[in-house]
């Protein structure tokens, strides 16, 4: 679950907690192989610091948070999802984040919050409280889920997880500044075995297997965040969820 960049201090802790708390009230976590390799994260300067956990559990393959800590301004890393009730307030405070491309729209919920806004208690209130309405139902979700013992459908649902993570992993929006703090080498780790950790393990295609349209002449992946040249300025969706993008995409 992400913010937008660096900003003013928000007390992003309040969201861990309250996920793990929340967590445990329903299952037992269990600390992921992730969070012991990743307990130290030097970055370049002195006036950065990481905090990384990670937990699986019985129904949870993985649940991690990172946050970034830089001059009093924190950055945590993915969109944000919430319950559909808590819609109509949230999106009156939170404002639309600026162009989003279509490649990364198939990814996201209608009610996503994707945003950049002006950093008042007011703002903050409101995205802990989206945070934990969404949180809450996805723990229900979670607790009342029958194990799937259908092969074709673990297999299918495995490969669009595995699909979802290969395109983060590759076109994830804070890679360089996660480059810029802890160099090339490091913040390749940090996506590929941390914050999208499953492309080595949940699947064997590559990202130009899934995204052939990305592929050059000669064998490499285009770096450009959208190939299709399309983007969005305001919400695609209408407040029943109904996607209205077409006639606004640019």
């Amino acid at each position: 679950m992400s913010g937008g960049g660096l900003g003013a201090a928000v007390p992003y802790q309040k969201f861990v907690h309250f996920a793990l708390e929340e967590t445990r009230l329903r299952t037992t976590l269990t600390p992921h192989p992730s969070q012991e390799k990743f307990k130290i994260i030097k970055a370049n300067d002195d006036n950065t610091d990481f905090s990384a956990l990670s937990f699986s559990a019985p129904k949870i393959r993985l649940l991690r948070s990172l946050t970034i800590e830089k001059k009093n301004s924190v950055q945590e890393d993915d969109p944000l999802y919430f319950d559909a009730d808590a819609y109509a307030e949230e999106m009156q405070v939170l404002p639309w984040g600026g162009k989003i491309t279509s490649e990364s729209l198939r990814f996201f919920s209608p009610i996503v919050i994707w945003t950049i806004f002006e950093s008042t208690e007011r703002n903050h209130n409101v995205l802990l409280s989206a945070f934990m309405d969404y949180y809450k139902v996805w723990v229900e979700l979670v607790d009342e889920a029958i194990k799937e013992n259908n092969k074709a459908t673990i297999a299918r649902n495995r490969e669009q997880q595995h699909k979802y993570l290969t395109w983060r992993a590759e076109k994830d929006p804070g890679y360089p500044l996660l480059k810029k703090l802890i160099g090339e080498s490091g913040a390749k780790d940090l996506v590929m075995e941390f914050l999208f950790e499953g492309v080595n393990s949940l699947g064997t295609k590559s990202f130009l297997d899934y995204f052939p349209e990305y592929a050059r002449d000669d064998g490499s992946i285009n770096k450009k965040r959208s190939v299709m040249g399309k983007s969005f300025e305001s919400r695609p969706w209408d407040a029943n969820g109904e996607f209205i993008g077409n006639a606004e995409a640019q």
